[in-house]
């Protein structure tokens, strides 16, 4: 009589064991680059969102002949933004007025998540 063997096609413990843990080291070293990834993305749009509110405010200023000392609003210079002026920090609820301060056409709008991160330089540079 021949004795029957049968051979199983799959895969032992071990080699499931090696496959998951290669993974979990490229997890490792992949998760902390896309984090920062994105939060150097959110502080570039936040400044790119303060360099447009304060291009906004010089055009207001000018369009209105309005003094260097006067008082800022975002009713005042929201038909000169293009597109949602929100902070990405703030998240998808996040408004305009949670996400920044005005104060007058001289002085730099303010980010009032991350203000000293989310900044514009005094020329307008980030």
């Amino acid at each position: 009589m021949r004795a029957a063997t049968e051979r199983c096609a799959g895969f032992t413990i071990l080699e499931l064991m090696i496959v998951v843990a290669v993974i979990g080291m490229l997890a490792a070293i992949a998760i902390p680059s896309i984090v920062r990834a994105r939060t150097r993305s959110q502080t570039n749009a936040c400044i790119n969102n303060l360099r447009q509110i304060d291009d906004a405010t010089q055009q207001w200023a000018l369009d209105t002949r309005q003094a260097a000392s006067a008082d800022v609003t975002f009713a005042s210079i929201k038909d000169y933004i293009k597109r949602k002026a929100v902070c990405p920090s703030a998240g998808d609820a996040g408004t305009f007025a949670e996400s920044y301060t005005l104060s007058t056409v001289t002085s730099k709008p303010t980010c009032n998540y991350y203000p000293l991160t989310h900044f514009l330089l005094a020329d307008g540079g980030g």
